[in-house]
Parts: structure tokens; sequence; C-alpha cells
């Protein structure tokens, strides 16, 4: 579509009418007319090129008019009207503080008011026409919307779903469907409490532009400026990084989501200072990669700029002013709640409850709670650039920002009817069946959430369910889109229904595959024993191995998954009551010395296989257990002593410089001065430290304890 005020500008020189329009007219009459112009108005200016669309909403107060006046093209609504003239069917008005006194004159003919624009000498013809009030039409086009969302959740085993529509500033619809709790049977209200996950993600971006309002940060401020210590795996990504790239995923880093997923003891901080081990898969601004820890880091960056915790801020700017009392941002919270919903997914055909996954910690990336008629509020703010009631929470040009795309996602075209999304900050932009809309859909365990916008033609959608990963949240925002903008209706949820059940079918026969990438045949090359222990990577954090019931079983981040052999010393994920790590290949590696040294797992596809180390025994760090290896001992007629050094030994020769023993698998000890030795403390069946081996690569040479 040609950019409107570019095609003023070719139309009419400088006659800067886009300013004109920005401040646009007045529609009322003298005593007697304002019965007869109050309503609602639609129509355009004829500019050259294309008609410039505007809206007029005029309300009548004995024989006074009052009133405001929208232009979709230009994100101008509710903008409020004065200067009126009216004599008989003429009527005219003039736009005040403008350049080239521009003036609107025309005739009232029934429901239609038609005229000429003139400013600077330059004339345009414009026409409106009595419209049904917006709000008033919409309820209309909702008539059988319900029987359709029952369909939809029937055909997708939804158990509960809530939904708000806003009509501008009205909300037109808020209705709950369903069960938030099936055993119980407890009904889903407009009130009831949803995980809306990743739908978080612009109220933190929303905070960062009431910032940015402040002159408290720049969008294009490297992040260092405000975290000094902020550290990335890529050292010129971590110095040219900004708070635009934080939350326009195109850091260079893929999801890594398992660095933070279930781990609710991290802090913040220290999430943020793991990013410097993870593995980039492209420069920075290359391309677009979801990352739920850049979001976590711009709401961390907002935290050090208030000095307030992101919550806190959250709620300062955004839920107290919009009055969304309930809504909070722990899934404890909502348990103790009187209306809330319980997580159910899908799984082997049967609808089942899940817990709660707390992700607090993560906060800033997707863990508000709220309800359908909390999240109207959010959605009406956000339409009317910041501002809800007499609240101003940001200012108009800063919401706009955050809803223009900013980075291409690469998505291929799906649906004709829908353009490829781009991602704005926050938010995801595309074309809908030729309706700009921004939306951003949420899923965390056991509930899925959509908040979908249509800027310029004033409708906001939300959709919340309590069903993991669900699509009906998306198709249900465009049956209510094609109700609401007039289009012709398509069979959204039919066609999904279908595509459904025939991936379904080629997952089960995928699954019955799984085997032949399997070697058959193969043994581990150890005893389980030797492949139980304490694992560590960086980035990631800590994983153990043990032995339990006569097989291997992996812990992480509090989830148990159990090992069964794959093939060689790769060993798979089985059934697990957290399934996360079901079916995801472990491969055991061994060093030189035949220890089994470290661990390996695709748990980020897009870099190589993160590898964990294996930690020596706790036991070789602490001194009440390194004591009883101190002493002297006789090696070749020398005596060679071996000190506690407070938590690490060293062991002095005669001649020679202290060598430092540092803690290695095996209950072996490095040289630190000289890697490829290593000293062996032999103990008998007691406990008893007789002796130590000294292992070179040319022999072992042993010490008798004196």
């Amino acid at each position: 579509m040609m950019d409107t005020r570019t095609t003023m500008h070719r139309g009419m020189g400088r006659l800067l009418l886009a300013a004109v329009l920005l401040a646009l007219l007045a529609l009322p009459g003298l005593a007697g007319d304002a019965p007869v112009l109050a309503g609602h108005w639609e129509g355009a200016i004829q500019l050259p090129g294309s008609p410039l669309a505007i809206s007029v909403d005029l309300a009548a107060k004995g024989s006074a008019l009052s009133g405001t006046v929208s232009i979709p093209a230009q994100g101008a609504k509710g903008l409020p009207l004065a200067n009126v003239a009216a004599a008989g069917a003429g009527v005219s008005f003039d736009l005040t503080g403008v350049p080239g006194q521009p003036r609107f004159k025309g005739t009232l003919a029934g429901d239609k008011l038609a005229g000429e624009f003139t400013q600077n000498g330059k004339t345009f013809p414009f026409a409106l026409e009595r419209q049904a009030a917006p709000a008033l039409a919409a309820r209309d086009a909702l008539a059988g919307f319900d029987e359709e969302v029952a369909a939809g959740m029937k055909a997708f085993d939804v158990p509960g779903m809530s939904i708000a529509i806003v009509q501008g500033k009205e909300v037109i619809y808020a209705k709950g469907f369903g069960f938030r709790d099936v055993e119980k049977k407890l009904p889903v209200t407009p009130d009831t409490l949803f995980a809306i996950g990743s739908s978080t993600k612009a109220f933190t971006t929303f905070v960062l532009g009431t910032l940015v309002d402040e002159g408290k940060v720049e969008w294009d401020k490297p992040v260092r400026t405000y975290i000094p210590w902020f550290k990335l795996y890529d050292m010129s990504a971590t110095e040219r990084i900004t708070p635009r790239d934080l939350v326009t995923h195109r850091s260079g880093l893929p999801r890594h989501d398992l660095v933070w997923y279930n781990d609710i003891g991290a802090s913040r901080r220290s999430l943020v200072e793991k990013l410097a081990y993870l593995e980039p898969s492209a420069d920075l601004r290359e391309t677009f990669q979801y990352n739920n820890l850049m979001v976590l880091t711009a709401g961390y960056l907002e935290e050090v700029v208030t000095g307030k915790t992101w919550e806190e801020a959250v709620r300062e700017r955004i839920l107290t002013p919009l009055g969304m009392t309930r809504s909070n941002f722990d899934v404890a919270v909502s348990q103790k709640d009187a209306d809330f919903a319980e997580p159910y997914r899908r799984k082997d055909d049967k609808v089942e409850r899940i817990p709660f996954r707390p992700i607090g910690n993560m906060g800033p990336a997707g863990s508000i709670n709220s309800s359908a008629n909390e999240m109207s509020r959010w959605v009406v703010a956000n339409l009317n650039g910041g501002k809800y009631k007499d609240a101003k929470l940001a200012e108009a040009s800063t919401v706009n920002e955050l809803q223009l795309a900013q980075m291409v996602t690469g998505q291929t075209v799906n649906k004709p009817e829908v353009s490829p999304s781009d991602y704005a900050m926050g938010w995801f932009v595309e074309t809908y069946r030729g309706h700009r809309r921004v939306q951003h859909g949420g899923n965390i365990d056991g509930f899925s959430a959509m908040v979908a916008l249509f800027p310029q033609d004033g409708v906001g959608i939300v959709a919340l369910t309590n069903m993991d990963g669900t699509p009906l949240r998306e198709l249900i925002v465009r049956v209510a889109a094609d109700r609401l903008l007039g289009l012709e209706p398509k069979p959204w949820i039919a066609e999904a229904a279908a595509r459904r059940s025939q991936a379904e079918a080629a997952e089960k026969e995928g699954k019955k595959k799984k085997d032949m990438v399997r070697v058959p045949g193969t043994q581990p090359s150890h005893k389980l024993e030797d492949y139980a222990g304490d694992y560590e990577f960086p980035g990631y954090g800590a994983l153990k191995v043990a032995v339990a019931g006569g097989h291997l079983e992996v812990a992480y981040h509090g989830i148990t998954t159990p090992l069964e052999h794959w093939h060689y010393d790769t060993f798979n994920g089985g059934k697990a009551k957290d399934d996360v790590f079901e079916d995801t290949r472990f491969s055991f590696h061994t060093d030189p010395r035949g220890y089994v040294c470290s661990v390996s797992a695709p748990l980020e596809p897009a870099v190589k296989d993160i590898v964990f180390a294996r930690l020596p025994d706790a036991r070789l760090s602490d001194p009440a257990y390194l004591k009883r290896f101190a002493g002297q001992y006789e090696l070749s007629g020398r005596v060679l002593t071996v000190e506690l050094k407070g938590k690490a030994l060293a062991v002095l020769v005669p001649g020679q410089p202290v060598h430092d023993l540092v803690p290695a698998l095996g209950d072996e000890f490095i040289l630190k001065q000289a890697k490829v030795i290593s000293l062996h403390f032999v103990q008998d069946e007691k406990g008893t430290v007789n002796a130590f081996e000294l292992r070179q690569p040319n022999g072992v040479f042993t010490a008798k304890r004196k």
C-alpha cells in the first residue's frame, strides 16, 4: 500500500496535509442540527493516487456536538473535534493550528455529507456517510461466534477457553467456555486466570519503552552501557549488542532454552552471566532466532536501570494504571486465587492434567498470569497509543515503534491469506487478509494464549486456553477477525483439524521407525557404575548420572529421566513423569586414561552438542578427607613429602619446585606443573594410605609411605 503521507506530498507540494489530518476536523451544527449530525461517520478525502480514509464519531448534548476523529492509515485515533459552523444543509469546519488555512465545506443530505477540502489554494473532494457505531456493528458481527468457539474446543480437545474482544476503547465481548478444572467441573469465566506465556514479552518491551521516554535508556546504545559486566560468547557481539537487539531476537544465539528450563533456583543475574558460555549460531543481526534469554536480559536491564525488580516495574508502569489487580507473575499466586485454570495437555489421544511449571526467574520472557477481562485493558492501551481512560502509560510514538517491524524472520508463506511474520519489539507483525496485524502468542506447560491487535481497524482479541500448545488460540482469533473485519469466512478450524489428524498419524508412524538409526548388537564400553557421577558445563550447569534399578538415569534441573542403552556408549532418554528428555541421546566419552570423562547431548539443535565435563570426586577437595594423604613417602631412595595446603595437596621433591596436585578422575591427582603425570594414592580395605603411584607415560612408580 502506498504511504499516505508520500501521496499527499506528491499531490499538494508542501501543504503539510499529514499534520492537518492529525489535527482533524470538526463536524457539528447549530441549534437543532446536533441530533441530526450525531453518530458515526466514515469516508475519505480523495487525494491524488488513493483516498485517505477517515472516520468521525459525534455525540449530541443539547444543541452542541462533541466528538472525535480517527485516521487509521496514520494511526490517529479519537482526536477531539472543534470549530463548528452549519446553516441548513450546509456544514463547514476549519482546521485550526495548521498552515495553509485548511477547511472542509460540504452539504448534508440525509446520511451523507460531501464537499471540498481546501488548503493553500488546492482543493480535493471529501465524502462521509453515516454508519452503525463500530462497537454495535462488531457485536452484531459476532452473532453465532459462541457456537464456533465450542466447536473448535471440541475439535482440538481444549478443556477451557476465555476470550475478550475490543473495538476502539470498548470491550464488546468477554466470555468463558468449558472448564478451568475438568475434574471438579469448574467453569471458565472472563475472570479466570491463565498463564499467558510469551505474550508477556510485550509487557517487558513496553516497560523498556517507558524508560526510553524518560531518557534512562536508548534503544541503540550498547547493553554494556547499562550492564558493564555483560558478556557474550563472541566478544565482538558483546561490544555491539543493544537493547533493541535483545528484544528483536537477532542476537546470533539460538534458543538455548534448557539453560533456564525448570532451574527455578537460578537468579536472573546468574542466567545472564551464563550467556558468556553459550555458542552462537550466527553473527549479531544476521538472522532471526527466537531467544527467551535475551528478553530475560532486557528485563534484568530494567532492574538495573530502575533499581526495582522487573515485577515491580511492570506493576507500577502497566498493571496498576490499567487496574489489572489480579494479574500476577507466579503460578503459585494464581493457585491462591478463587478463579484460576488448571493446566492440561493432550498425549496419546488423551487429555491429562499436568503440574504447573514455575518460571518466575524467567519472568520477563513469559511468567505473567492474567484473565481475559484484565488483558482487554492491556489491548485497549496498545490500540490507543499507550492511553487507557485518563491514564497515559507511554508516548504514542513509542507504542507505535514497539509495533513496527525490526527484524525479518525469514518465514515463508504458509497460507496466502497471512503474510510471513516479521518481528517488532515484543510483537510479531504481518498482514492478515489485507489488514495489518500485530500479535504474540504464548505457550508454557499446560497453557496457550494469543493477543492480537488490528491497529488500523481498532480491533483487539485475547484468547486464553488451558491446553498445552493448542493451535486453537490462533484459529479463534482468525474466526473472530473475519467476522469483525467483514471478511468472507474461511473454515480455519476444520482445515487445521484435518491437518492435525494427518500430522499425528505421520508422527505415530515415524516413532515406529526410530530404531532404524540404532546400531544393533553393541555394548557399553564400561560398567554402568563407571558412567555415574557429576558432570558440568558452565553455560548449562550441573548434570548428574546415577545407577538406579539396574539402569542409568540422568538428572538435570530437577528433571529425572531413565536411560536405556541405545548403542555403543550412547544412551536414550526413556519415558518419565516429566518427558523433557524422552528420546534425547546422551553420549559418553572416555579420556586417554580410560575414564568416562564427559557426556554430550543435543540440547540446542542449532549448535554442536552440549558437552558436560565430568567432575572429580568432591572428596578430593575436602581437607578433612585429604589430610589422610599427608606425610612422607620413599621413592628410589628419595623422600617425597605430601603436604595439605588449605583445600589442596602439594608434593615436595628434593631439589625441585613444589608440585601442586589437582583433583582428577579415578581418585587421581594431576600434577599442575606436569599434566602428563598423575598421582594415585593406594589404600587398603580399611582406608589406610600406605603408598602412592606416580603414573607417567613411561611407567608407573610406587612410593611407599614411611
